[in-house]
């Protein structure tokens, strides 16, 4: 038994690990997160607008952002993130239907508290993200159901066969049942779910009564023509006759302006934010990030955040085009991959008698490339060994293109050494 801690003295959430990706001799392809370059303008941005932030707290608001503030987030907060994605999103996001938190995964496992019966049951893609996973597992009485992945999106026909046949009556909760997604430049896979399947998961989420959440960071995050829907929660109509909200919204600035910042916010509709409201997280503490959501507010008041994150889409856009393009250029035959059209992430294919999990290894020992594999993304955590993950944030495009090149030729030696026939797939 350990009788003492250990202060490692870490600088980031990747510090102390084998493949830091601050190490100049390691190309870490597994990371989503922005890369030093992107956040490098954050210092001078949040000066700025702390003391624009502060200086009016001082003038006029009684050093308040230093309280416990409204559980939601201030209005003024509440107000620049509505007025922003609603133009981003070209739909409208009311202002009154947000909560700020300190992030998605704070976002989920809050939801996870209030929302869901104990004994009810998480519905997920058969890959979906991993630290949701790991996040949803903690929850020792919830039952993880994976639904099968197509390429436009969830197959509707077994999400409409899990629901059905677990569907039960909560006696303490709203719900009995949420489907967890990313639908938007879906991670790990990269798809955008189609109008189509959007529509019906709205369907069939008011014919069962289970709670939608949407995992909404990349969103705006687009790289080519912009897509007619930025969020299914579009799809849940409040014109439609059976409207009555299940759909929520998990929002976050870690992509597009830092995860340090930790903040984040959930669109709940309205028969829902209540429970949040009132709920013993948020009565205790009040905002989530009262002081963090106030600068942020001045920033995007300043017209910084705006620019900053123009910067980021544009450095994003630009990594994703030349990687897929070096993927679909030097990628072997029998390996397969579908170019995202926004996002972080590249999902790769390879022949099913292999194992991404000995191909890492592979490339760690003999490239020190790393990436993620399919299985970590599996709620069995053995499904997917034919997949692999890539991330495009966190490298300029020169190495990004150099090490996805190299990456590609240690995949045709790796074939090669395992005597897979040419164009097995």
């Amino acid at each position: 038994m350990l009788k003492s801690s250990q202060d490692r003295k870490l600088k980031h959430l990747f510090d102390g690990g084998d493949w830091n990706v601050y190490e100049p001799n390691i190309l870490n392809l597994g990371v989503g997160a922005p890369g030093t370059d992107l956040l490098a303008a954050n210092c001078d941005n949040f000066r700025t607008a702390t003391d624009h932030c502060l200086e009016r707290e001082k003038r006029e608001n009684q050093s308040l952002i230093f309280q416990y503030g409204p559980t939601s987030g201030t209005f003024e907060v509440r107000r620049e993130i509505s007025t922003y994605f609603s133009e981003m999103f070209q739909s409208p996001v009311n202002c009154e239907d947000l909560i700020i938190t300190t992030g998605a995964t704070q976002g989920l496992h809050l939801l996870l508290s209030t929302m869901l019966d104990f004994e009810g049951f998480v519905f997920v893609d058969e890959y979906t993200y991993m630290i949701a996973l790991d996040s949803i597992k903690h929850f020792s009485t919830l039952t993880v159901v994976p639904v099968r992945l197509n390429d436009d999106g969830v197959d509707l026909n077994d999400l409409k066969e899990q629901v059905s046949k677990r569907r039960f009556q909560s006696k303490n909760k709203e719900f009995w049942g949420i489907y967890y997604t990313i639908p938007t430049y879906h991670n790990p896979t990269g798809i955008l779910f189609s109008p189509e399947v959007c529509r019906g998961i709205v369907q069939l989420a008011r014919k069962f009564d289970f709670l939608v959440v949407c995992d909404d960071v990349y969103n705006i995050l687009n790289y080519g023509e912009k897509p007619t829907h930025s969020r299914l929660l579009s799809y849940d109509d409040r014109n439609d006759a059976d409207f009555a909200g299940h759909v929520i919204s998990n929002g976050s600035f870690s992509k597009i302006l830092g995860p340090g910042v930790r903040l984040g916010w959930l669109e709940v509709p309205p028969r829902l934010k209540p429970i949040l409201d009132g709920s013993g997280f948020a009565v205790s503490g009040g905002c989530f990030n009262n002081y963090t959501s106030g600068i942020v507010a001045s920033l995007f008041e300043l017209k910084l955040a705006q620019k900053h994150i123009a910067a980021a889409h544009e450095a994003y856009k630009e990594r994703m085009l030349a990687t897929t393009q070096v993927l679909r250029d030097g990628l072997p035959d029998c390996c397969k991959l579908v170019s995202p059209t926004g996002g972080y992430f590249i999902w790769v294919r390879i022949p099913d008698q292999l194992d991404s999990r000995e191909f890492l290894k592979y490339c760690l020992e003999n490239h020190k490339i790393y990436f993620i594999v399919g299985t970590r993304f599996s709620a069995d955590g053995q499904s997917g060994k034919q997949f692999f993950r890539l991330s495009i944030a966190f490298y300029p495009k020169e190495k990004l293109v150099d090490g996805t090149r190299r990456l590609c030729n240690a995949l045709k030696d790796y074939i090669v050494d395992q005597q897979v026939p040419h164009g097995v797939s």
